[in-house]
């Protein structure tokens, strides 16, 4: 399946496959993903459990290395790069929020957020950590460490520090998987609002149905495929 969008893209997938080797023989987990994302866009990515779409992900931030075809996250081309260079284009290009939230337990909700910042050598990653956190509505708690946050808290300290150096991608992988609906909810409107903002590349996997409806595009994924684009008009 072909997606083409008509706004510059800032990913391409080619023929994207990615397999794993393990007791059990091996599995083929994406099998030949054809994907144009376009800049700015917001995409929602559905589909059953299995179906690849948290490794579709982890392949876009570079963090798992394709088994083969091309993608190119923009301009970059993924397979050509060394370790070094994965790590910077993360720090740089990319912005990421995960269903459990991955902050540093012995770092404050201030230290958290400045991470991106501190590894690209920024000698303002402070004052900008703290105005992603006041964007966040968490400047009263910047000197709080993560076991004295709520969930909705730390998840709005995960966004804050996605968003703290401005990435071209936000990748967010069910955001709002461990919290209740409403601070759910909350977390779901600050993440649309700081995109819209920002003008960013949003690609978001979701089982709520609702919430992929609010995306640009919904795309489904069965069985390491993409199988339908919810976007498209269908013929008459």
């Amino acid at each position: 399946m072909d997606i083409q969008p008509q706004t510059p893209a800032l990913i391409e997938a080619h023929n994207l496959r990615f397999e794993v080797v393990g007791a059990a023989g091996r599995v083929n987990i994406l099998r030949g993903v054809n994907l144009r994302i376009g800049a700015s866009e917001v995409v929602g990515i559905v589909g059953p459990s299995g179906s690849g779409k948290t490794s579709l992900l982890m392949l876009l931030a570079g963090l798992d290395r394709a088994s083969g075809g091309t993608l190119t996250v923009g301009g970059h081309v993924l397979a050509g790069m060394d370790e070094d260079a994965l790590a910077r284009f993360r720090r740089d290009e990319v912005g990421i929020v995960f269903q459990s939230f991955h902050l540093v337990p012995t770092m404050t909700a201030l230290e958290n957020t400045a991470l991106p910042l501190e590894f690209a050598g920024d000698d303002q990653a402070a004052s900008r950590a703290q105005a992603a956190l006041e964007a966040v509505g968490l400047g009263h708690r910047i000197h709080h460490y993560p076991g004295q946050l709520s969930g909705g808290e730390q998840q709005r300290v995960a966004v804050a520090r996605a968003f703290v150096a401005r990435p071209k991608l936000i990748l967010a992988d069910e955001p709002t998987g461990n919290l209740d609906r409403a601070t759910g909810l909350a977390v779901m409107e600050l993440l649309f609002s700081l995109r819209e903002t920002l003008g960013t590349t949003l690609v978001l996997i979701t089982h709520d149905p609702a919430l992929a409806a609010r995306c640009d595009r919904q795309l489904r994924m069965e069985d390491g495929k993409l199988v339908e684009d919810f976007s498209e008009v269908p013929a008459e």
